[in-house]
């Protein structure tokens, strides 16, 4: 049954005002808690004598108000707003309940039990004993806390608190104790609401006052007067952390009793990712025990730099905040294609006590900083309404570039509830995302491989959007001009020896400045040189040109030939967590994902901005045709090409510092080919792989067409795409798409010597380094430059003009999800500024 404060004596919580005199009661010897009812208080009665007796003398009337006042102990916690405390345990037949006791025991300012409850569990003579020692035998074998008799009363008995859900209501009201508060309970109950068939009588509920213990929790100070944090049960997170001990991340020990718990720790030689039903494999939001360099991880036991910073407040003791980060985090990935909000989390926060409300107002911040970070709450939703509150809400921002940089920072912008506008120069939006479909099957001009899907935000698109990606197989057979097969064993010795040769270029670069930087390519052929001579061995004609392939393939990750790419500072990247898992071929390309993003969103294409006036407190932007702009802020997410270019004009011109980094990246450019055919001709020598190589005739061959996907892995479709990489990039520039098709036809049919090849039915060959409005495919680190350029680039200009792009990110350049991230990056800056 609920009781609304079924709490004998409100005022523990509450701060009390001076004694009311007995002519102020609104009854004899009544007073009204907060709670709205009404119960008998000792007041002093007057000294009037009964009949038949002698008045006592004043001294004795003294000494009898000096015992009245022995019958209160306050709180001995200092700072405790409780002057007269009350046991909400009574578990013991001689529970003090608001009377006296020798030593009231604190949990938070607001909830204390007495010594003689405190008796009653912890004496083993007492009847409470046996379940206070089972509990505890409980706790120690799941969590690491101490197992006290206050943590057995915050997790046993203290009564749990709910809020109406009537919103002309929303009052805080107590449960009694034996009712259990469940997530379905939260979201339904009323005030005055019936349990076990028996309902409250009387006036309205929802209009009895609301306990005055209420007010004091959301007070700043009342969080520091908290004993115990607070510990959930039920948590949506406990499943994603059965290797971890619950209290140290923000769950309680009582609540798991899995055997799989006391495997998994035992287990600290390797990560066991938990397998959770209907979970996507690729979300994995939190590192497991020993696990580590994971992208878009969080450890569920530690607060991160940024979270520190925005909450110092539990920096001391984070369990309060990991347990609502947790529980966010869990609850966002088991449903991704609805907006996560601070009312649906808060129904699965299970804790005894006050702390209760405490923890749901701390969930509206919480939850709001993760969502401006963009780790909620993002990909292609569409919120109904603003997601963040009015103080995060500029004016409006003009976004320069319809990429997927500029897409995913407006949509975030526009969740947030701010007016974006999207200036695009080209006739369409996807900027260097561009698919064709003509060939019968969705072909990636630019972007269509994922590399690494754990905790991929392509991967969370595509869960959003219910898209099935293929994942890429790791055989790749190599194929020589004239149609041989290249043993497997040379190419897994060749591959052995191409990354010694990064080792060595890797250990050469620990003590060199920028200064001292060399052409990777130099570097390359001087070490290969060295290893030749020092070793004695030499590589076979074959064993050279598989060597060529594997150096085709940095070439193709640089987007570049090697003799520009630094040799200190070539993969820059992998310093830091990168993705993890399957690579896959999103066989219906980037540019559904980015159609999806761009839904309801401003953009004026065929919009080129010719220059951008940041001198006021109002930027000015000016298309080519003279149409002008203005806001508070603005994103340019422009190819690096056009910033090297000076295609838009900044006024004042950008810092020096910026330009210095701009200029030290190079512009990669790769080129794809793609072939119809009118049947499958490879599919008897490939035997159902995803992709095969193409071993390079002579050193001036390699990056011509190093390797064939498929396209169409299920079979129905007979297509062909290649790269073309590195120096046979200009070799093909000044050709015409006959031409390019003519040259790969030559490769395909020596690779297929055997057998006929037929011509193509249709093809496609693109020309990024043509494209006005792009001019280069992904960016990398020239020689004597550095990774740090792409920090600089990602630095705001005043607080006025933001950069983003897949060149503005340092993690994750080169890639469609690097400049997603840039995009959700500057969204979270500009919102917060």
């Amino acid at each position: 049954m609920l009781s609304d404060a079924d709490y004998s004596g409100n005022t523990s919580g509450a701060r009390r005002g001076k004694k009311r005199n007995s002519g102020d009661s609104p009854g004899d010897g009544q007073t009204v808690r907060s709670s709205g009812r009404q119960i008998n208080v000792r007041v002093k009665r007057t000294n009037n004598p009964p009949p038949g007796q002698s008045k006592r003398k004043a001294t004795d009337t003294e000494e009898e108000d000096d015992q009245s006042e022995k019958k209160y102990r306050k709180c001995e916690k200092a700072g405790c707003s409780a002057t007269y405390p009350v046991c909400f345990a009574s578990s013991s037949d001689r529970c003090a309940k608001n009377g006296y006791t020798s030593r009231w025991y604190h949990l938070s300012c607001g909830e204390h039990f007495c010594n003689e409850c405190f008796d009653h569990y912890y004496r083993s003579h007492k009847d409470g004993y046996e379940t206070f020692a089972l509990w505890k035998k409980v706790w120690t074998s799941n969590g690491k806390s101490e197992p006290s008799l206050k943590a057995f009363m915050a997790d046993q008995l203290l009564p749990y608190w709910v809020q109406c859900t009537n919103p002309d209501c929303r009052k805080w009201r107590q449960l009694t104790k034996e009712i259990q508060l469940t997530s379905s309970l939260a979201a339904t109950y009323r005030c005055g609401m019936k349990f076990n068939n028996i309902k409250i009588e009387g006036p309205d509920q929802c209009s009895q006052p609301e306990d005055l213990r209420v007010a004091e929790v959301v007070e700043n100070w009342w969080h520091s007067m908290l004993i115990l944090p607070p510990l959930f049960k039920e948590s949506p997170a406990t499943p994603f952390l059965a290797a971890y001990y619950p209290d140290c991340v923000g769950m309680s020990p009582s609540g798991s009793h899995s055997n799989l718990v006391s495997e998994l720790r035992a287990d600290h030689c390797r990560a066991v990712q938990p397998q959770i039903p209907g979970l996507s494999p690729y979300f994995q939001p939190f590192y497991q025990p020993n696990e580590c360099g994971k992208a878009l991880c969080v450890r569920p036991d530690m607060m991160e730099l940024d979270e520190l910073y925005e909450f110092p407040e539990f920096s001391r003791d984070p369990t309060m905040y990991l347990a609502l980060r947790n529980l966010i985090l869990a609850s966002w990935h088991r449903n991704c294609k609805e907006v996560l909000t601070a009312e649906k989390c808060a129904l699965h926060i299970i804790v005894r006590g006050l702390v209760r409300v405490r923890c749901v107002q701390e969930m509206d911040r919480v939850l709001d900083f993760m969502t401006r970070k963009g780790l909620i709450n993002t990909g292609v939703l569409t919120a109904p309404k603003p997601l963040l509150p009015e103080k995060h809400r500029t004016r409006s921002v003009i976004v320069i570039g319809a990429g997927a940089s500029g897409l995913a920072a407006a949509r975030q912008l526009k969740n947030f509830g701010i007016k974006v506008l999207v200036l695009e120069a080209r006739d369409r939006i996807g900027g260097r995302v561009w698919d064709d479909s003509s060939l019968g099957v969705t072909v990636g001009r630019g972007a269509q491989i994922v590399n690494g899907c754990v905790n991929n935000p392509i991967a969370l698109m595509c869960e959003q959007m219910n898209f099935k990606m293929h994942k890429l197989g790791e055989r790749c057979d190599l194929f020589q001009e004239g149609g041989q097969a290249t043993d497997p064993s040379i190419d897994k010795r060749m591959d052995f020896h191409f990354n010694a040769i990064l080792d060595v270029v890797s250990e050469w670069r620990k003590d060199k400045t920028q200064s001292q930087d060399k052409p990777l390519g130099e570097k390359v052929q001087e070490i290969k040189k060295n290893f030749l001579q020092d070793s004695g061995i030499q590589f076979s004609d074959l064993e050279d040109k598989v060597l060529q392939f594997h150096l085709s393939n940095l070439e193709y990750a640089c987007g570049s030939t090697l003799n520009q790419v630094s040799a200190r500072s070539w993969d820059h990247n992998e310093f830091f967590a990168q993705f993890s898992g399957d690579h896959t071929l999103l066989t219906k390309g980037y540019a559904a994902l980015l159609h999806k993003l761009a839904e309801g969103l401003d953009i004026r294409t065929k919009c080129p901005v010719q220059a951008i006036d940041y001198s006021g407190d109002v930027i000015k932007v000016t298309s080519s045709n003279g149409t002008q702009w203005t806001a508070p802020k603005v994103l340019v997410t422009v190819p690096l090409t056009l910033l090297q270019k000076n295609m838009i004009q900044f006024h004042p011109p950008l810092p020096e510092r910026k330009l210095k980094a701009i200029h030290s990246l190079g512009a990669g450019i790769i080129e794809k080919i793609a072939l119809q055919f009118p049947y499958r001709f490879w599919d008897g020598k490939v035997q159902g792989a995803d992709y095969f190589g193409h071993i390079p005739p002579s050193p001036d061959k390699r990056g011509m067409f190093s390797v064939f996907y498929d396209l169409d892995p299920q079979g129905k479709q007979a297509v062909l795409m290649s790269v073309i990489s590195g120096d046979s990039v200009a070799a093909v520039r000044d050709m015409e798409d006959k031409e390019v098709v003519g040259e790969c036809m030559k490769v395909l049919c020596e690779l297929f010597k055997e057998q006929e090849v037929p011509l193509p039915v249709k093809y496609m060959v693109t020309h990024w380094s043509k494209d006005m409005w792009s001019q280069m495919s992904y960016s990398f680190v020239k020689m004597g430059g550095s990774g740090e350029a792409y920090d600089i680039l990602a630095e705001d200009v005043q607080g006025k003009v933001f950069f983003a792009g897949e060149a503005t990110n340092r993690h994750f350049p080169q890639t469609v999800t690097g400049a997603y991230l840039s995009g959700v990056r500057e969204a979270s800056k500009m919102a917060a500024a």
